[in-house]
């Protein structure tokens, strides 16, 4: 699927059986959860936390899933295409970092 699919299939899925929208304030609060459901795990599987009895039916990809499904609602609200974002940020940073982690000491 690409972005754009994702972007449509979103769309059609939240007006269809999401009925509507949530508002851009609440889709940016709901993300904020997301991120942080991702970062609880990544804690636990990854960090020094350890996990809790409810913490392991949890499902990392589930979860990152759920952070793409939202930010892909806030694109759609506010009229960002997500391939060209995507792209124009990528040239962005290739141009700006091509020496940049090359020339870092602590990446190699």
């Amino acid at each position: 699927m690409t972005i754009k699919e994702i972007q449509q299939t979103v769309d059609n899925w939240i007006n269809t059986t999401g009925i509507r929208y949530f508002n851009p304030l609440t889709n940016t609060a709901i993300l904020m959860e997301e991120v942080g459901e991702v970062a609880r795990i990544m804690a636990r599987k990854y960090g020094e936390q350890s996990f809790k009895k409810s913490d392991e039916a949890i499902n990392l990809a589930d979860e990152m899933a759920d952070v793409l499904f939202v930010l892909v609602c806030l694109a759609n609200q506010t009229g960002v295409d997500l391939t060209v974002a995507f792209e124009e940020n990528l040239a962005k940073k290739t141009i700006r970092d091509t020496d940049r982690h090359k020339n870092n000491e602590k990446l190699r």
